[in-house]
């Protein structure tokens, strides 16, 4: 049987990610949390230019990045498909994906953790882009069409870290009235039985991020 290993960190969105895609192809595998403030030489020696979870290691062969771990777990083994296999809507998907990785991240965590005239520009750049992501899910159930797939996977940290976030710091993105599609799929998302089995506990996951922003806020 190959061996499957994850080296990942419970809370983030990107192992999650790697989670779910193995579990959809019903692989089984090995979480190794890791401590990102003491790095295990296990974790550096397998993604030595980022030295970054994810990795995953199958059969002692490490894969790095969150995207390219779920290509390579969709062309490795049988199941349901991960990404289309029409050319065009393949090019499609990695689109997406690679715009909620670029894009997303960095505008959100700027509109969370900075104040004033910076925060409120901030926002008006996270709104922006969730308005592109509302257009794009008009008419679909999941970005997949009628199934989860990669834009789906990969849009965990939107669909779910960032209701929990914006709580916490107290503006509020995502509104019905801003973007009702966007608003409906992370509803079917966070409703579909498969996805709750594979993100962590809410209650659990607010705690860590609380304890993480009161941790920046002491640190500057």
């Amino acid at each position: 049987m190959a061996e499957v290993k994850l080296f990942g960190v419970w809370a983030s969105p990107f192992s999650r990610r790697i989670e779910m895609a193995l579990k959809l192809k019903g692989v089984e595998y090995e979480f190794i949390e890791e401590d990102l403030q003491n790095k295990s030489p296990l974790l550096l020696k397998y993604n030595p230019v980022h030295k970054q979870i994810p990795v995953l290691v199958h059969n002692g062969k490490p894969i790095a990045e969150s995207l390219v771990i779920i290509e390579y777990i969709d062309e490795t083994w049988e199941g349901p498909a991960i990404l289309p296999k029409d050319p065009y809507e393949r090019a499609q998907a990695r689109f997406w994906a690679k715009f909620l990785d670029e894009k997303c991240p960095p505008a959100i965590r700027k509109a969370c953790c900075s104040t004033g005239e910076e925060r409120e520009k901030a926002k008006e750049e996270v709104i922006e882009l969730l308005g592109f992501l509302d257009n794009e899910i008009e008419g679909k159930k999941f970005f997949g069409g009628d199934n989860i797939g990669l834009v789906d996977i990969a849009g965990n940290f939107i669909g779910y870290w960032l209701g929990i976030i914006t709580k916490l710091v107290g503006i509020e993105i995502v509104t019905e009235d801003r973007f009702p599609n966007f608003c409906r799929w992370i509803n079917e998302y966070n409703n579909c039985s498969f996805v709750k089995e594979n993100l962590p506990p809410k209650d659990k996951l607010t705690a860590h991020l609380k304890a993480w922003f009161e941790a920046l806020n002491t640190s500057e």
